[in-house]
């Protein structure tokens, strides 16, 4: 929903709001303020290629940390299952919402629009509160034994955060 949210605003309301009024009043924005691939002038293809490359790795996270998920905690009989500590859960606790990160990251590099900047640091924002609330609510399921798993491991990036 977050995405096609931003995807509206970003493709439709924001760019041709500020087209309007800066048409209205006389004046022209420069090229990719509001729109267009921003960072083309700079980097070139470069943008691109990082960008595809940043994009996937994020994808392999989102991946990799649903499998697990699915796999050892979900897809139990009982509906309860372990903690997850292995796999990529070993290094962080919130491999899908650093993969969102770096899916968006990636779009950045080519599109790096002011309204897309904007949304992607309300997108980290929301997303890190929603990782604590889960965090709350795995501690009230698996206690001590998640208090632990939480001060050994970063939240989103290994060795960092």
């Amino acid at each position: 929903m977050a995405f096609i949210v931003a995807f509206a605003i970003e493709m439709f309301g924001v760019p041709f709001s500020m087209f309007a009024i800066g048409w209205l009043f006389g004046f022209t924005l420069p090229e990719g303020i509001l729109w267009g691939h921003t960072l083309g002038n700079y980097i070139g293809l470069w943008g691109m290629y990082v960008g595809i490359i940043v994009s996937l790795a994020g994808a392999a996270l989102v991946i990799l940390g649903w499998n697990k998920i699915h796999k050892d905690y979900w897809s139990k009989e009982t509906g309860q299952g372990e903690l997850v500590k292995t796999g990529i859960y070993k290094y962080i606790r919130h491999p899908q919402y650093t993969g969102f990160f770096m899916i968006t990251l990636g779009m950045m590099f080519e599109w790096a629009t002011l309204p897309l900047i904007i949304l992607y640091c309300a997108f980290i924002v929301i997303y890190y509160k929603l990782a604590k609330r889960e965090e709350n609510d795995m501690v009230k399921e698996f206690g001590d034994e998640y208090i632990a798993y939480r001060k050994k491991t970063k939240m989103f990036i290994p060795y960092v955060v």
